[in-house]
């Protein structure tokens, strides 16, 4: 999932950039604002992330623009500046959110799935969903169910997840797992995956010590078997 962030200032932009990847997006950086509105035209992303002091065009002025032609994709500004004038100016332009900085990773990533939820609910979408043992996966709202629970997920969660459901009974090996969910140009260490799915089993399983949705399989990698039900 595209996100563009727009900052001239490269450590904010490398920060935030890099805050995303590890969660599993696809950030789109761009070092000011005609940059933006130029990668924003390319690649469509599914949320901006745009600061609003930038040379060449401003935060305010990409988000008009975008607007004009786009209004339900989620923009969210991120920026110092904390008069109320400031905030009230993005909102009246057509801003999802106002982040003030300096922010951490949590807050970061917790409003980006909140827009990203928002504008699913707001249009009305149906969520492309699958089940595997009870759990029901929302692949668009970054989410599963288990009757009433609610659990959020990360977009290389809901990759892992879906590339284990499209293989059912079927050892996936670990290099697919790399290469669909992480992606050809990137080079874990050798024990991310083990990692990502101990993290995935904490959330999704009734029992992580004993898993029915995510089996290990040893010297490959991992496998989902539809047919074995839930002890």
């Amino acid at each position: 999932m595209k996100i563009l962030v727009a900052d001239d200032d490269p450590l904010t932009l490398e920060a935030v950039c890099t805050c995303l990847t590890d969660d599993g997006f696809s950030p789109v950086p761009a070092r000011h604002g005609a940059e933006a509105f130029d990668l924003w035209q390319q690649h469509r992303p599914a949320l901006l992330c745009l600061d609003i002091m930038m040379p060449r065009m401003d935060g305010y002025e990409v988000c008009r623009r975008v607007r004009a032609s786009d209004a339900g994709v989620p923009i969210l500004f991120l920026s110092a500046k904390n008069e109320e004038i400031d905030v009230v100016v993005g909102l009246e332009l057509g801003a999802d959110d106002f982040i003030r900085k300096p922010f951490g990773k949590r807050e970061l990533l917790a409003r980006v799935r909140s827009a990203l939820r928002r504008r699913i609910t707001r249009h009305g979408h149906t969520a492309a969903s699958f089940t595997m043992h009870g759990l029901t996966v929302f692949s668009d709202e970054l989410r599963a169910a288990r009757g009433a629970e609610n659990i959020e997920l990360t977009p290389r969660e809901v990759s892992i997840l879906r590339l284990l459901h499209e293989h059912p009974g079927c050892p996936v090996h670990r290099d697919t797992f790399l290469d669909r969910c992480w992606g050809l140009d990137y080079f874990p260490e050798s024990r991310t995956l083990d990692q990502h799915i101990a993290q995935l089993r904490r959330k999704i399983e009734a029992d992580p010590a004993a898993p029915v949705i995510i089996e290990t399989v040893r010297g490959v990698g991992y496998r989902y078997r539809p047919g074995e039900n839930p002890v």
